[in-house]
């Protein structure tokens, strides 16, 4: 990992809530609402733009893990915002608390783990 990475760096990402982002199963929309699994998307996205400008040339990120709290539902048209933040790093581990607004309220937080490994490694365990 190239040097520079800093607690509290922070990164975000937008989006605006489109049908395909609704809680839907095997394509039966549940809610017409932004569901937890695209949420997630985007707090998985924020945590990740954070790694990427110190990622080497044969090194990917992974994810680890996520803890979500989903607080407020955000309907069609809605924009949110999903901001992470590095809280740690554990060797190559890179800890982030994310939190997702939408124009009127926190709607969504959590913790995103993400891992550096080698893209060799990677594809050893993927084979």
């Amino acid at each position: 990992m190239k040097p520079g990475m800093k607690i509290g760096q922070t990164a975000t990402v937008k989006a605006v809530v489109t049908p395909d982002m609704f809680a839907q199963f095997e394509g039966q929309v549940v809610h017409p609402a932004l569901s937890t699994v695209s949420m997630v998307y985007y707090m998985e996205w924020a945590a990740r733009q954070i790694i990427l400008p110190f990622l080497e040339e044969h090194e990917e990120g992974i994810g680890g893990a996520v803890s979500v709290k989903h607080i407020a539902p955000t309907t069609e048209g809605d924009k949110i915002s999903a901001t992470a933040t590095l809280t740690e790093l554990k060797g190559n581990a890179v800890i982030t608390s994310v939190e997702v607004y939408n124009t009127k309220r926190l709607i969504g937080k959590g913790e995103v783990t993400q891992f550096i490994l080698d893209k060799a490694d990677i594809a050893s365990k993927l084979a």
